[in-house]
């Protein structure tokens, strides 16, 4: 889709266009991770090169190149005799970015490396060049001190020549301006690299804010590549799976001394809603257990009020709790953590949290979260995964009790019941969820969103009637809920957020009107597809039909030159252009779990055991 990402583990990550070039503020090849995973600033912007050959000079920024994304991104150049194949990577657990040139030659010829650098947090810009820099030369480079900061950008090139220059050019971000976010930057020539080439070889251009002089960039190379390689052979899925297994590695980030998830690149920080909905998809199709359990315990420790967080910003890593359903998705994930583990003794560390949540839901806790008389939740506006607020006012406010959070919530009371009883306790779930069924359906007499209002929006939350483990309608009505689904919101990329049938429907996210307002009232949302899929499977059967029709078309139109990222979202009108960030972790997580578990039916190895009709005994 034009934009590519390779990340280091810790919230950093580099990204630029296809062609090499800065059209959103988030884009640099140094974004470091201050304090992992938040924090994250744009140390450097760009790496520009300019080739000298036969009198000639032949800037690589206005040349055409062809690019490739295999396990790293890549381009290619050619200039008469001479051919370029410029890799960037990044090393993991470091915030260290390099850039691998590797040149195919017949002739000597002169070769330019200008770094542009900045220092500020991704989320502004350097409207004005009021920022100083020192720097310093190096054996092997140059270290660079901002006046804003106090960390020191280290650039470091064998065998090269270094000329300080120290000027200022203006960067347009055109992406940023059809935001309408502020998208005039100013970014600093530092100076220029010179080397000669004069005969075919392979070098590497280091930018790095680790303290360690003595960095080996074909060893990180080397260890990245097989650590790429082996978490393909770790996760033992079909080779049709690679571009996303690697995908999903961008996602999974060290807090700490645990894991967390980064909800999206480049401007989401750690969110639990889509934390939660995203670790089938990045940690247990790919088996990575031991990551699913420490993003699990982490998220246990900040429950607060039987609240799992909706956020930790990035600024500050601050929590807020404004959710009604992440903690309801706890419930169901550490069900799926079972399934795949049977790692049983989880529960003794968690168990406390799975009741408080449960207790606080029935009691009542904060933002109006309470189970009402007819033992249904009710709950604030805003506090769904529709969550959208301008100027104090919620477009899709879903407020009282909308579907899915219902769906959840008998979900989550029959996982407590199973658990329960596996575990010896006391089962006070079981008789409440019965209730909470035949309260339910007596309501349900309606295609509704949100229940006690009777509102008839035609919205994709439905389809968690269905796709959740524990249903409590009816096979005929689930049919019915996948068909309308189905033939009213269903593109190639995902699911719209409102029928176009609506006359509150917005086909398109950037318009006259507020992208706000489209987010939920009709932009398409690729992580739906994963619910869907399953929805459908499971009333339908038809596992290839699931695959040609629902998957195969958005795979298609990825192309070869994919790198796994899956767009946040997309228009709800053709020709479907991606908006939003440029890789969203539940986008890639769900499109990966429902090719997996639904399609290709690979199920977790111990569902049986938390399955099984003799736990009902």
């Amino acid at each position: 889709m034009g934009e590519w990402i390779v990340t280091n583990g810790l919230g950093g990550y580099a990204s630029l266009t296809y062609q090499n070039t800065n059209s959103r503020k988030f884009h640099g090849l140094l974004i470091a991770s201050l304090k992992p995973p938040t924090e994250r600033w744009v140390f450097v912007s760009n790496v520009f090169d300019q080739i000298h050959l036969d009198d000639a000079k032949y800037d690589l920024r206005s040349h055409k190149n062809k690019f490739s994304f295999d396990v790293f991104p890549s381009f290619f150049y050619e200039f008469k005799d001479v051919k370029i194949k410029k890799t960037i990577f990044m090393e993991h657990g470091k915030n260290t970015t390099v850039i691998r040139y590797k040149i195919d030659t017949c002739k000597p010829f002169t070769i330019f490396h200008n770094p542009l650098v900045n220092s500020r947090h991704f989320y502004d810009v350097n409207g004005q060049r009021y920022l100083s820099f020192q720097h310093y030369m190096n054996n092997n480079g140059v270290l660079i001190k901002p006046g804003n900061s106090d960390k020191t950008l280290k650039i470091f090139l064998k065998d090269a020549k270094f000329q300080p220059l120290h000027y200022w050019e203006e960067f347009y971000y055109n992406k940023d301006r059809e935001r309408n976010e502020s998208w005039v930057d100013n970014n600093v020539h530092i100076g220029r690299f010179q080397k000669v080439i004069k005969k075919s070889c392979d070098y590497y251009l280091i930018l790095t804010l680790e303290n360690d002089f003595k960095i080996n960039p074909s060893t990180i190379y080397s260890n990245e590549i097989k650590r790429k390689k082996d978490l393909l052979i770790h996760a033992d899925l079909p080779v049709k799976c690679n571009k996303l297994v690697l995908s999903t590695d961008n996602f999974i980030v060290r807090r700490d001394n645990s894991k967390s998830v980064i909800a999206g690149y480049h401007w989401f920080g750690g969110w639990g809603r889509d934390t939660l909905i995203a670790l089938p998809g990045l940690t247990l199709v790919t088996k990575r257990f031991d990551d699913a359990k420490q993003i699990l315990l982490t998220l246990n420790m900040h429950c607060k009020h039987g609240l799992i967080p909706n956020a930790f910003m990035d600024r500050d890593s601050k929590a807020v709790y404004n959710t009604v359903d992440a903690s309801l998705w706890y419930i169901d994930r550490v069900y799926q953590y079972l399934k795949y583990t049977n790692d049983q003794k989880i529960l003794d560390k968690i168990w406390k949290t799975l009741q408080s949540i449960m207790y606080r839901y029935i009691k009542g806790t904060d933002f109006g979260i309470k189970m009402d008389e007819d033992f249904l939740i009710s709950h604030g506006p805003g506090l769904t995964w529709m969550d959208v607020k301008i100027d104090g006012n919620y477009p899709t406010p879903r407020s009282r009790k909308a579907v899915e959070i219902q769906a959840l919530w008998y979900n989550a009371l029959m996982i407590m019941s199973n658990l329960a009883q596996l575990l010896g306790k006391n089962d006070r779930f079981i008789e409440l969820s019965e209730k909470v069924k035949e309260n339910f359906n007596y309501q349900f007499d309606d295609f509704y969103d949100v229940i006690d209002t009777k509102d008839l929006s035609l919205k994709p939350n439905q389809i968690f009637l269905v796709s959740l483990d524990f249903n409590m309608i009816e096979k005929k009505l689930q049919e019915k809920i996948v068909s309308k689904v189905q033939n009213n919101l269903l593109t190639i990329f995902g699911l719209r957020t409102l029928s176009p049938d609506d006359s509150r429907y917005k086909g398109t996210y950037l318009g006259a009107h507020d992208k706000d307002i489209a987010y939920h009232n009709g932009t398409v949302w690729p992580w739906l597809m994963g619910p869907f899929i399953k929805a459908f499977v499971k009333v339908k059967n038809q596992r290839e039909y699931a695959f040609n029709y629902f998957l195969k078309p958005m795979l298609d139109v990825f192309g070869e030159q994919w790198d796994g990222s899956i767009y946040e979202i997309f228009d709800g009108d053709p020709i479907y252009a991606p908006r939003g960030c440029i890789s969203q972790a539940w986008s890639v997580a769900e499109i990966l779990r429902t090719w997996v578990e639904d399609i290709e039916a690979i199920s977790p190895e111990y569902e049986n055991i938390f399955t099984s009709p003799e736990i009902r005994i």
